[in-house]
């Protein structure tokens, strides 16, 4: 992990930098880091320190992150602003992409002494606020500038960039420290992507819910498992291929409760049987019902619903309940019971998982919906319809609400098809606001396909939620 330099060269590590399938890995898995990495092709570490700093909002806010992209692939078709850029930005192609760089144009270009910059630079990185010395520093500037001989289109252009830094641009530092702690995340996805996934599960702090994290596993091939009291943890877990969600993801299991069984199972093997189970945690019927209906007891090949009958039928019987607060040697016989079989439905089980877990595990979403209509359209060949008006079915993921030059609200989505890839949105205000984002749920998407440095995105015309079939036991 600490062979920075080794791994910064190795080929599938760039590969996958410059591929954008960066979910997990520190700082560069957010829809528009991801779509930055692609835009510029990024597969080498100073190349990452600089989209470290640019997706920040005071570059990607002043229009210079555009910019940036469009002369880091056309270096000799552009114009510097004026010489000085070229001579103390040309690492960046003469846009203020860290902290020292307005440091430099304050200084070299505005004529502000190095006291003055460095007020900047504090503002920059939320330390100072003070209205009347940035008004002090600006007439500063401005009246070097007609000194200087600068037109006032040149100088307001150079102040206006200078300025849009006050969203908290990073120093070069800051943004070279991150990029390695992203290469380091790189290095394990790409050669460990399982178990790198089950960590990022368990870590509960990345950019996404754990829908998306485990969407992400199973992609790289990971057989997904519901918790298992015979084999699932606290956390997440991988053994081979399989991975077994932990306990800590169902809703309402009480940690003693989680703590008992797994000690009770290290200490005297698997369990045998539901009443085996029982008798040796002492679980209570309502953590029972919820294990059973997250079907953590599937290892007794019984339904949910016979366990259900079974697990109320031991609690009822009164022989049973001195023996149910009290150690046994030995397991006497109990009778079987012979139940009717009853109706089930596989919807039942996903309602289950989405109300315990938060998502299903057992079941495709899209296969939830109520229409059985598919679309073509997936993420994976919208490259192919640039400029083609589509409908294509999302799964929410995320949205990113912003102001327009105007005020007005819009919005950045980004959603899953059908296939659990990526695919991007763009609202503008009229759309947004006659389709706005309902939540959770899969949306039918119609717009247009539009590329932007041969990264696609949608821009949206119509937008509705799709209805999904009722728990059928309502």
């Amino acid at each position: 992990m600490h062979e920075v330099e080794k791994f910064k060269k190795n080929e599938k590590v760039q590969q996958q930098l410059k591929s954008g399938d960066t979910i997990g890995c520190f700082y560069i898995e957010s829809p528009a880091m991801r779509g930055l990495l692609k835009k510029l092709h990024c597969q080498d570490y100073l190349t990452l320190v600089a989209a470290s700093s640019i997706i920040r909002p005071g570059v990607a806010s002043s229009g210079m992150m555009k910019e940036y992209i469009s002369r880091f692939h056309n270096p000799n078709g552009f114009k510097y602003l004026h010489p000085v850029m070229e001579e103390q930005l040309k690492e960046t192609f003469g846009v203020m992409v860290y902290q020292e760089d307005v440091l430099k144009v304050g200084h070299f270009f505005g004529g502000l002494d190095l006291a003055d910059a460095d007020v900047l630079r504090r503002m920059m990185s939320g330390k100072s606020r003070n209205k009347k010395h940035l008004n002090e520093i600006a007439d500063k500037y401005y009246a070097h500038c007609k000194h200087a001989g600068y037109s006032d289109a040149l100088a307001k252009e150079v102040w206006r960039q200078i300025e849009s830094f006050a969203g908290y641009s990073f120093s070069k530092a800051h943004s070279a420290s991150y990029a390695v702690e992203s290469f380091q995340s790189l290095y394990l996805k790409t050669f460990f992507p399982k178990e790198f996934m089950v960590a990022v599960i368990n870590n509960f702090g990345g950019f996404y819910n754990t829908k998306v994290y485990v969407n992400e596993a199973k992609k790289l091939g990971a057989v997904i498992n519901l918790p298992c009291v015979n084999t699932s943890q606290l956390n997440t877990s991988i053994i081979n291929n399989d991975i077994y969600l932990g306990f800590i993801h169902v809703q309402s299991l009480q940690s003693d409760v989680i703590n008992q069984l797994i000690i009770e199972r290290e200490r005297n093997g698997a369990y045998v049987s539901l009443e085996n189970f029982m008798i040796r945690t002492q679980i209570g019927i309502e953590q029972l019902k919820t294990l059973i209906r997250i079907d953590a007891l599937r290892f007794t090949q019984k339904s949910k619903r016979n366990l259900l009958w079974e697990a109320h039928l031991f609690y009822n019987k009164s022989n049973q309940k001195s023996n149910y607060h009290t150690s046994v040697m030995f397991e006497e016989a109990t009778e079987e019971w012979v139940f009717p079989e009853l109706e089930y439905n596989a919807v039942e089980d996903v309602y289950d998982e989405m109300e315990l877990l938060g998502f299903p595990i057992s079941m495709n979403e899209f296969d939830l919906l109520k229409t059985k209509k598919r679309l073509d359209t997936r993420a994976g060949n919208l490259m192919d319809n640039i400029g083609k008006a589509i409908r294509i079915m999302g799964n929410y993921v995320t949205y990113k609400p912003v102001r327009t030059k105007r005020g007005e609200l819009m919005a950045f989505g980004t959603f899953l098809d059908e296939c659990g890839d990526f695919f991007d949105t763009v609202h503008f205000p009229l759309v947004l606001s006659a389709c706005p984002f309902q939540g959770n749920g899969i949306y039918l998407i119609m717009g247009k396909v539009v590329q932007e440095f041969g990264f696609p995105s949608i821009e949206v015309q119509k937008m509705a939620k799709l209805a999904i079939q009722k728990d059928p036991r309502t």
